[in-house]
């Protein structure tokens, strides 16, 4: 498409910011004014500027401003809620079920306590009463269990 006026003052002007950056020397800068001029399309006028910004050079970018608003009438900003550790609440649900059965479950528990309190420790999640809730309840089944078996084998013993 052939060139207009208007089209080779405005690839003057991107030559002339260049030019006043500092991106063109004096000489070249020169060659290519005298090119636009003489340019007859805008394939001619886009090799002129084709390295050259066509506008503004942007700045060091700012960080945005903060509205200018007292931070009471700010929409509060809630952090998401974190998840409850499953092992966690695998252990509470086990150590409350150890009278139920025995003792038989004391075991998970502690298992199951151990695990969530790693796990809460390394990935932030929620649940570590639950954890040491569970622990306890394991802990005090276990107990229980080797204070019953020492008494009946001490019992035992002293009979024969």
């Amino acid at each position: 498409m052939r060139a207009s006026h208007a089209d080779r003052e405005r690839a003057v002007d991107v030559l002339k910011a260049g030019f006043a950056e500092g991106r063109l020397q004096q000489p070249e800068y020169e060659q290519r004014i005298a090119r636009a001029y003489k340019a007859q399309t805008h394939a001619e006028l886009q090799m002129l500027v084709a390295d050259l910004p066509m506008g503004p050079v942007p700045q060091a970018q700012f960080m945005p401003q903060r509205p200018m608003v007292p931070p009471a009438f700010l929409p509060m900003q809630m952090p998401m809620p974190a998840t409850t550790n499953g092992s966690a609440t695998g252990s509470l649900v086990c150590g409350i079920m150890t009278p139920v059965t025995w003792g038989l479950t004391a075991i998970p528990a502690v298992i199951l306590g151990h695990k969530a309190r790693a796990e809460i420790r390394r990935t932030g999640e929620r649940g570590d009463g639950q954890a040491v809730a569970g622990l306890i309840l394991g802990w005090l089944a276990i107990g229980g269990w080797a204070l019953f078996l020492l008494v009946f084998i001490l019992s035992a013993a002293v009979n024969l």
